[in-house]
């Protein structure tokens, strides 16, 4: 599984080095994001720009993540690829996470 984290500011950037966010990388990467809030880094964005499919395991992973964090943080998603913003269009965890259209934005807020 690939993934890997830099720091851009206050913000912990991770990045998705996987073509699919589902059940064969999803436990994987909950693990990895996990270990991350649990050194102290609170606040999280994800860098989805090679996921080219999530599925519902992907999706609770996310939340998962985001419910870690239990509002002590922030947890946002960047580089959506039009295949998976539909997903979370469909599924309205558009209204439950920030999307953002790059990292850039993530890490300003916007």
């Amino acid at each position: 599984m690939a993934f890997e984290n830099h720091e851009e500011g206050h913000f912990t950037v991770v990045r998705i080095d996987e073509s699919r966010l589902d059940a064969s990388v999803a436990e994987v990467f909950k693990t990895y994001v996990f270990d991350l809030i649990e050194e102290g880094r609170s606040n999280i964005v994800v860098d989805l720009a090679e996921v080219r499919f999530m599925d519902s395991t992907g999706l609770s992973v996310l939340v998962a993540g985001l419910k870690k964090l239990s509002g002590n943080g922030s947890f946002s998603l960047a580089c959506a690829q039009p295949a998976v913003r539909d997903l979370f269009d469909l599924t309205s965890m558009d209204k439950l996470f920030k999307l953002h259209g790059s990292v850039a934005e993530a890490v300003k807020g916007s």
